[in-house]
């Protein structure tokens, strides 16, 4: 942990540690395999436009109950059916009787719903979430990066980015990428590894700097998998965007990696720390050349074996990197 965090900061850590102690009882395990981030979109087309309903149609009431809460529902009937609106969620539906056009609404306002609860739960809340995530305190936008809803994580990534220079975030970040215990840490580490593409704008310290890529080396040195692809990006961001002395150092010792999954990673991105750190050719080549004639996995074998010779010659693409078999 960064050493000169301020107290605020360090509060952040704290609170997050006891976040992920509670969500995997502090006892380390695999990690969940994330789905792919699935954007979301609210609200939808409202279908009265289609329609070329009039604000005078809408004249009658209804109800709409979900989970206990009641929503007022405007219903307009007319000669191309009824039509029901819950002003409070955006959300519109179409169908032959009132009784169907409620459950068309509910059906169609469960993604938003879903959504809503999916950030109480994340963040503690008892009741489904209504605010806007920019809003939140930043300890509980980073708890919002474990949210099993990817499109969630991503909204509390870029909330992040734009309070970045405030160094509030930086020791909490690393301690992300540090978490060996919460299931949901993978697509967490992927946004945080996202986000470190930029480094010197989260830790504005060579000590922050020194501690995040040294995080990222440890991530990669005992990864057991490489779900939502954060491992293979954590060796490009330690390739292709920090570029530091210390950056590559790490990156070429994890050739060397117990993890297959983080030698895989260190292989392909030294190929960019080539490109952008010429005065480590040698170094790479020759740990390449080590990994070509050593490495216990053929499939990296050759894999180190073909980047060795595409540095050594200059060229500008490289072999694509190969798939375990439990990948498949």
């Amino acid at each position: 942990m960064t050493s000169n965090a301020s107290p605020e900061a360090l509060a952040i850590v704290a609170e997050l540690q006891a976040f992920i102690e509670k969500a995997s009882t502090g006892a380390p395990g695999p990690p969940v395999k994330p789905s792919h981030r699935v954007p979301f979109h609210w609200p939808p087309h409202p279908v009265s436009k289609d329609y070329h309903v009039l604000p005078s149609d809408w004249t009658g009431r209804s109800e709409l109950n979900v989970d206990g809460e009641v929503f007022e529902v405007h219903i307009a009937r007319t000669a191309q059916g009824v039509f029901g609106r819950v002003e409070r969620v955006w959300n519109e539906a179409r169908a032959g009787t009132v009784e169907e056009v409620l459950e068309k609404l509910r059906s169609g306002a469960e993604p938003f719903f879903r959504r809503q609860r999916a950030i109480a739960e994340t963040i503690g809340a008892t009741e489904r979430f209504q605010g806007a995530v920019r809003d939140l305190e930043p300890v509980q936008l980073v708890k919002l990066l474990y949210c099993p809803d990817r499109d969630v994580a991503h909204e509390a990534q870029l909330a992040i980015e734009t309070q970045a220079s405030s160094a509030l975030f930086s020791a909490a970040l690393i301690a992300v990428l540090r978490d060996a215990s919460h299931p949901n840490r993978r697509s967490a580490q992927w946004c945080v590894l996202d986000m470190f593409e930029d480094l010197p704008s989260f830790c504005t310290t060579p000590e922050s700097q020194a501690d995040a890529v040294n995080a990222i080396r440890d991530l990669l040195w005992s990864a057991s998998d490489d779900y939502a692809r954060t491992i293979y990006k954590a060796g490009v961001v330690l390739g292709g965007h920090v570029c530091s002395d210390e950056s590559a150092k790490a990156l070429i010792e994890c050739i060397g990696a117990p993890s297959k999954f983080g030698r895989r990673s260190a292989i392909h991105a030294v190929f960019h720390l080539a490109e952008w750190m010429p005065h480590y050719r040698a170094q790479i080549i020759a740990a390449l050349t080590e990994a070509q004639q050593g490495d216990p996995e053929p499939a990296l074998r050759e894999f180190a074996g073909a980047m060795a010779s595409d540095i050594e010659a200059g060229a500008y693409e490289h072999m694509t990197e190969p798939a375990f078999p439990e990948e498949d």
